[in-house]
């Protein structure tokens, strides 16, 4: 199925070059998923405080930013160009640029392309090799390993997929030592054990979607009970993992402090999820997005912690 064979009824039937140059630099932004990028750098910049332990160069920081978010992006709408077939069925997805037509499939493609080239070009550069290497890493793991090969074939997807979403802590330690430590490797489990738990309450809300075009994520194929333990599973290993970089000597009492607290609430919403799903709760009354909510707001504030420990010491 082409994009445009897909097109949502009402989408005009223009061109993309004819269409307004607002709308279609606003299409291309779109690509590069801005608001997911946003959660990569919450993990990357404080990990370059606690890297340095105290403030680091600030042009570091920024081109560690700005890098990260070329390199994201690229892998973003490279991610769209492959799935434009299923994003056209899928009704959160039926509105992105290369479905509607506001972008076609070929600058889609040469966009992330040229995107892939620049963010390493850039880390490698202004930054480092390692980082560069580290950036490409992960766009190139997301791409073809999550995309291309996981994301349709099995409901383990998210979870060895979202490794690529757990390297900008790499990339943040690795840019200001040129180096990655055992606390880059902690918060890198953190994240790894973050993204199921922190997805799959989203693919919950949203398994009809997935189901319609045949991608087995986890709540597609299993049922609510099934889902919840394994997010109960996963969430205790995460706050277990959480506390470990307290006793290796990488932080003080603020940041153990946070992660018990913020840790302790998740494993309520977790457990309380649970028992909503053993309770037979469908629907709106089963509440999952309430844990996708708190866990963007429960990472956030474990990585404030990661960044203002080192001031406290």
């Amino acid at each position: 199925m082409t994009a445009v064979e897909s097109r949502p009824a009402g989408v005009l039937a223009t061109s993309p070059s004819h269409r307004p140059f607002g709308a279609r630099v606003k299409g291309f932004v779109t690509l590069t998923k801005p608001r997911i990028i946003e959660l990569l750098l919450i993990t990357t910049v404080p990990v370059m405080f606690l890297a340095e332990q105290g403030v680091p160069n600030l042009w570091l920081v920024l081109a560690t930013c700005f890098g990260g978010y070329l390199s994201a992006g690229g892998a973003n709408a490279l991610n769209m160009y492959i799935d434009r077939d299923i994003d056209a069925m899928m009704d959160r997805t039926s509105q992105r640029p290369l479905v509607t037509g506001l972008i076609s499939p070929r600058e889609g493609l040469v966009f992330g392309l040229t995107l892939a080239v620049v963010s390493t070009l850039w880390f490698g550069f202004l930054v480092n090799w390692l980082s560069a290497a580290l950036a490409l890493g992960a766009l190139l793991f997301y791409v073809i390993l999550y995309t291309m090969v996981l994301k349709r074939r099995t409901s383990q997807n998210i979870v060895w997929g979202g490794i690529a979403g757990c390297m900008p802590v790499f990339i943040g330690w690795s840019a200001v030592t040129n180096s990655v430590s055992w606390a880059a490797v902690v918060l890198f489990l953190v994240m790894f054990f973050w993204t199921p738990p922190h997805y799959w309450p989203l693919s919950m809300k949203v398994k009809e979607d997935y189901a319609r075009v045949g991608v087995p994520m986890l709540p597609v194929i299993a049922s609510n009970t099934v889902v919840a333990r394994q997010i109960v599973l996963y969430s205790w290993v995460m706050v277990a993992v959480s506390l470990t970089l307290w006793p290796l000597g990488y932080t003080g009492w603020f940041y153990p402090a946070v992660a018990v607290a913020t840790g302790g609430w998740w494993l309520k919403e977790a457990h309380g999820l649970l028992a909503r799903a053993k309770a037979g709760v469908t629907g709106a009354k089963l509440k999952e997005m309430r844990l996708f909510h708190w866990s963007i707001t429960y990472v956030s504030l474990l990585f404030v912690a990661v960044a203002v420990d080192p001031f406290l010491r």
